[in-house]
């Protein structure tokens, strides 16, 4: 999700749910060393729980990440062995650490040597022609042994040669199963699953087999999912009642971000999915392309395009 869950992102998606744990974009342990620590870490208080997920291979600097995103407050740390990118590829890391699961241990027991938060991992069933049955057991047992402390599988191979990585999303088969067969044979170690999850109902039945359900582009271009969450998933209330309330609950916010400098666009042009089958949703998404894109936007401007949304509940009337 690189480029795309950046903080404003999860800021508003913790305006839709409470209790589901949020993940940053993939940061390089490059970025993370040598980078603007503040651009690329910091975050807003009412994002946790909140997990930072790194992209690297070599232990030394993935501990070194850890700490300094144990240091800016992160809940969790998580070990990307799952992204196909060719940029990732370049980097020795990602997905192309499946074909070499004892240095992602090597790695794992680093990075547990220098935080106290949980350290997880999330990675494929395999890549290229490797057996997913030997490829995700491998993985998982050297990672359990190092002291992951959850495995995140999403439940494709990725294929480094011939798929581009948008390919890579949809191409390879699903195979839940082999994710169901993980946690049978480990049933003391955490593990959610991740890939082709587009509904809630579908991570109700996914949770009858797995510990946990992790969706990714359906929760970011159609986040009105978000607000069953709570209710259906936790047996808790939705932070609001509709994405109005929702939205609107972020005006502080952005105010506050807007006085740093910050453009209306760069935090709307995460909204742009807010609305599904209501009256008016198109209006919304044009006035977010026409009129919050201004470089003096702001909070009116987001009004004036909630106003062009008919409330689910008046509709309904």
């Amino acid at each position: 999700m690189m480029d795309w869950t950046d903080r404003h992102c999860r800021v508003f998606h913790r305006a839709l749910t409470r209790r589901a744990t949020l993940y940053t974009e993939m940061l390089t342990t490059g970025a993370v060393i040598r980078g603007d620590r503040e651009r690329l870490l910091g975050f807003d208080a009412c994002e946790h729980p909140v997990a930072l997920q790194l992209g690297g291979s070599n232990p030394r600097d993935l501990a070194e990440s850890a700490k300094v995103g144990e240091g800016f407050g992160y809940d969790e740390i998580n070990l990307n062995v799952g992204c196909p990118s060719d940029r990732v590829q370049d980097g020795r890391f990602g997905a192309c650490l499946m074909t070499v699961p004892q240095l992602v241990g090597d790695c794992v027991a680093a990075m547990k040597a220098a935080v106290r938060v949980p350290v997880t991992v999330k990675c494929r069933i395999g890549v290229d022609k490797q057996d997913p049955e030997q490829a995700l057991d491998a993985l998982a047992q050297n990672v359990v042994t190092a002291g992951a402390d959850a495995l995140i599988v999403h439940a494709r191979k990725a294929w480094l040669e011939g798929l581009s990585p948008k390919e890579n999303r949809d191409i390879p088969p699903l195979d839940y199963d082999r994710v169901y067969r993980l946690k049978a044979a480990m049933p003391d170690v955490t593990i959610s699953i991740n890939g082709g999850v587009t509904s809630i109902e579908q991570a109700k039945a996914h949770l009858q087999h797995v510990d946990g359900v992790m969706l990714g582009r359906a929760a970011y271009h159609e986040p009105w999912r978000l607000l069953a969450v709570d209710p259906e998933l936790f047996g808790a209330s939705s932070p609001h009642a509709s994405m109005h309330e929702a939205i609107e609950s972020l005006f502080p916010y952005i105010e506050r971000q807007r006085a740093r400098g910050m453009r209306l666009h760069s935090i709307t042009r995460h909204m742009v999915g807010a609305f599904h089958g209501v009256a008016g949703a198109r209006a919304f998404r044009r006035a977010l392309a026409e009129n919050c894109v201004k470089a003096d936007a702001g909070v009116e401007q987001l009004r004036d395009a909630l106003r062009l949304v008919v409330p689910a509940e008046a509709a309904a009337a």
